[in-house]
């Protein structure tokens, strides 16, 4: 099959795109800013399995016309879509009295509006082939995080959105889905999380598996939910956590 990921270029991104070259499919997967993070992935990828197509495009999924024109790039060079991971998201953190207005359009319009404009760009083509897979990243957040309202509430309504799609479209061949990880080592925790919240998750959220998650292992829930087998999985929203089933 061939996929489309969005935010590729590291953490989650790249090893949905890794192991869904590994698998023996195509990918298209886009990045912002990071052009040369975003071309090394993809020359890694296509050394370890030549046979696979593997390309990055430049792409800011806010951008509702970028989305359309890098969408008809990719189906004409791809010349087929049939799975899109809508990992590409963001944090601007502050509490919700100090958030200034860029901080949170800036967020909602990166992990919601940008999901939303992807997944109205490809459902034409799943519709006319009568076969779609989308699986949107949540995070455990959706229900609230102290200094994350921005965060929270795109993620929230990502769930939303997943399943209003899965309700219009089931009957066409396409499925929508969610997972929700629980704490794993990206950039996003690594550069973007403060210490404080860091910290927490340490002290006051341990997992029962008793570890943080490994990349590998999200990823291979994505590609169930992308494969032939997850037909009648529609809707839903799949928790990654180990056990841990809340946030700080």
């Amino acid at each position: 099959m061939n996929y489309l990921v969005t935010g590729g270029s590291r953490g989650i991104g790249a090893n949905v795109v890794r192991e869904a070259a590994r698998l023996g499919h195509d990918v298209a997967f886009t990045y912002v800013a990071r052009e040369d993070d975003a071309l090394a992935v993809a020359q890694a990828v296509t050394d370890d399995y030549p046979e696979r197509t593997v390309r990055a495009y430049q792409l800011d999924v806010r951008r509702s016309a970028d989305v359309e024109r890098v969408v008809e790039q990719i189906q004409d060079e791809f010349e087929t879509i049939e799975v899109l991971v809508n990992n590409a998201g963001i944090t601007r953190d502050n509490l919700v009295v100090s958030m200034s207005d860029d901080e949170w359009a800036d967020v909602i319009a990166t992990n919601l509006t940008g999901p939303f404009q992807m997944c109205r760009a490809v459902l034409p083509l799943f519709i006319a082939e009568r076969f779609g897979r989308i699986i949107n990243v949540s995070s455990l957040v959706c229900t609230g995080g102290s200094g994350q309202a921005n965060y929270a509430a795109s993620k929230a309504g990502l769930n939303g959105l997943t399943q209003s799609i899965a309700k219009e479209y089931g009957r066409r061949g396409v499925t929508a889905n969610t997972v929700v990880p629980g704490f794993f080592e990206t950039d996003m925790t690594r550069e973007g999380m403060p210490d404080s919240i860091r910290e927490f998750w340490r002290t006051y959220c341990p997992t029962p598996k008793g570890r943080t998650g490994e990349l590998e292992e999200l990823s291979a829930v994505i590609h169930f939910l992308a494969s032939k087998e997850a037909a009648y999985v529609n809707g839903q929203s799949l928790r990654v956590t180990g056990g841990l089933d809340w946030g700080p």
